[in-house]
């Protein structure tokens, strides 16, 4: 997988937040056609990375690599320029709307009218790329003119990635996709993201669920307090080492499938 060619690359990424230094000098690679996991305890530096690449919070220090091309992100329209999209936590849903209006929140096809700017949606065309969409990644909504406020967590998330991976040209940013679903809505989700490389797209994941990342993902790294301290190919095998790096404990090194990067208690 790192044979491929990268994505998305950061490199020295400091942010602070007054005297609190979130990331401190944080390098990351993406690959095509990877889903690489992100993992840290709160206040690791996960959220605050992932939002410096999505525009949120620029970098006060570092640079950010796209297609192989220095990036200026610096508001979460430069991203999605860029072809990066982000499904946070919340969703950014609108519980009155349907399925294809949250879709298309914010890209809605229009025909002209007399208002001007002001055209009329184009909704069968809405619907029917929905369920275009919808079947290339297996998602199933029976109903997807129903308010989506009335829908499960389960397909809530699916329609939030489904969206982002529609116009996302290079990568997909999910922050825990799994946190509020339960066993089976987890599986559906997990078995959506693992489709995502097939449509064309990279996915940086972030994740407190060992067991997910296992099944998921091809790549493991570790933040711990603003810094990056090794990475593993997720496994059982490597369960125990990624926790340990997670925990700060030390003496993780050794295994094949392991880079420890932590300068901590030399």
């Amino acid at each position: 997988m790192n044979d491929a060619a990268m994505v998305l690359e950061v490199r020295g990424a400091r942010k602070s937040f007054g005297y609190v230094r979130a990331l401190r000098g944080v390098d990351l690679a993406l690959h095509e056609g990877e889903i690489l996991a992100l993992l840290g305890d709160n206040g690791a530096g996960k959220s605050t990375l992932i939002k410096a690449v999505s525009g949120v919070h620029p970098l006060d220090e570092g640079e950010i690599f796209v297609g192989g091309e220095r990036a200026s992100i610096k508001s979460s329209a430069d991203a999605r320029g860029m072809g990066i999209e982000t499904v946070y936590q919340d969703l950014a849903m609108f519980d009155n709307l349907d399925v294809p209006a949250n879709f298309f929140v914010g890209r809605e096809p229009t025909r002209p009218s007399k208002l001007g700017s002001l055209g009329f949606l184009r909704e069968r065309q809405m619907v029917q790329t929905w369920k275009e969409r919808a079947a290339s990644l297996g998602i199933s909504i029976p109903n997807p003119r129903q308010t989506i406020g009335l829908m499960s967590g389960g397909q809530r998330q699916s329609v939030a990635v489904a969206r982002a991976i529609a116009f996302a040209d290079r990568v997909v940013i999910l922050d825990e996709p799994t946190a509020a679903l339960g066993l089976r809505e987890s599986a559906q989700v997990l078995e959506l993201v693992r489709k995502l490389p097939d449509h064309g797209v990279s996915v940086l994941l972030i994740s407190h669920n060992m067991e997910h990342v296992q099944r998921v993902a091809h790549r493991a790294v570790v933040l711990r307090q603003g810094e990056v301290v090794g990475e593993a190919v997720p496994s059982p095998d490597t369960h125990e080492a990624l926790v340990q790096m997670i925990m700060g404990a030390q003496g993780v090194n050794g295994e094949p499938q392991l880079r420890s990067t932590s300068k901590r208690g030399k």
